[in-house]
């Protein structure tokens, strides 16, 4: 005689208490004894703000601002692509995608799910999606890309979310970001806090064609090949000379070149002494990326400091739209 299994009893007799109940307590008695189904998010709806050494915040932030992605409440198109995107670029209609994570030394999968279901473990609704879809497309067709574009200079689209759902869906591709990242870097839980949010902060734009950056990637898990390729034979790589040389393969690359203004940003902090001076930081590269800007900037910046130690009156700083 084969016994019964003492859980599987348990919840028949569980099932059936629930049947006597009052309907709004019996959803909760069968919550309780139904076994959890693991969701593909979990590790994203498991995210602690402990699990990074930077803010969170701090990234959300940078990415809104209009110098990297911007901030627009109503869908508007790529404008490579003129699929939709909403938010700080979040895209409205990815599907699920495969990335699997060929680094053997990497015990971190890759997470790529679909819009929808980014959406969904934002607590947004799945019927509210499907019709800001249908009205883009609608828009799209009506005004063109052009028109499009002007309409967002000029404020004149209406939101399709409000400031706290647009911040949620920013909140839960971030976490997917920093998630990444840990699954292309060996090591982040010992990167510092810049260097884990400009990793992160790239993953968040680039997304799966950051595996194109294989030179970058083999230097900042030093490969022995991408090592040894830097050095001379016999030297030794200091902690100095590694991050410099993830820096170069960021900066020889055509995006530092396309949009110089937030690479200069991100690259910076994968400076190890970021924290204490950004500026210099960001100098270094300045240089690297476009030396003739960066001598004008300089000249500039000199000018002003001495205007301002004759006039005794301090240089305003111009804001970013959000």
């Amino acid at each position: 005689m084969i016994g019964k299994n003492p859980s599987a009893a348990q919840s028949s007799s569980a099932s059936a208490i629930a049947q006597n109940l009052p309907l709004e307590n019996q959803s909760k008695l069968l919550l309780a004894i139904t076994p959890r189904v693991s969701s593909p998010l979990q590790p994203l709806l498991d995210f602690r703000d402990s699990d990074i050494k930077f803010n969170l915040g701090s990234l959300m932030s940078t990415l809104r601002d209009s110098e990297h992605e911007g901030w627009v409440l109503a869908a508007y198109p790529d404008p490579k692509t003129s699929r939709p995107l909403i938010g700080a670029g979040f895209s409205l209609d990815l599907p699920v995608r495969e990335h699997p994570q060929t680094d053997p030394l990497n015990p971190t999968p890759f997470l790529e799910p679909s819009s929808a279901q980014l959406w969904q473990a934002a607590r947004l609704d799945a019927v509210r999606l499907q019709g800001i879809l249908n009205q883009f497309d609608d828009d799209l067709a009506a005004w063109n890309k052009r028109n499009f574009q002007r309409k967002i200079r000029t404020h004149e689209l209406t939101p399709d979310l409000t400031e706290e759902e647009a911040t949620q869906l920013l909140r839960i591709s971030a976490i997917q970001a920093v998630h990444n990242a840990r699954a292309y870097c060996r090591q982040f839980d010992q990167l510092t806090g810049p260097q884990q949010m400009a990793l992160s902060h790239l993953v968040f734009q680039m997304g799966v064609n950051l595996e194109e950056f294989t030179h970058f990637l083999g230097a900042i898990n030093s490969d022995p090949a991408y090592r040894e390729a830097s050095l001379l034979p016999g030297e030794t790589e200091t902690d100095a000379q590694h991050w410099k040389n993830v820096q170069s393969m960021l900066i020889q690359s055509d995006w530092a070149r396309r949009y110089s203004t937030r690479a200069i940003a991100v690259i910076a902090m994968f400076d190890p002494n970021y924290d204490r001076d950004p500026w210099a930081a960001e100098r270094k590269v300045r240089v690297q990326v476009h030396p003739l800007y960066a001598h004008r900037h300089s000249n500039r910046r000199a000018a002003s400091v001495k205007t301002a130690s004759v006039t005794h009156k301090a240089t305003a700083h111009p804001t970013h739209r959000s």
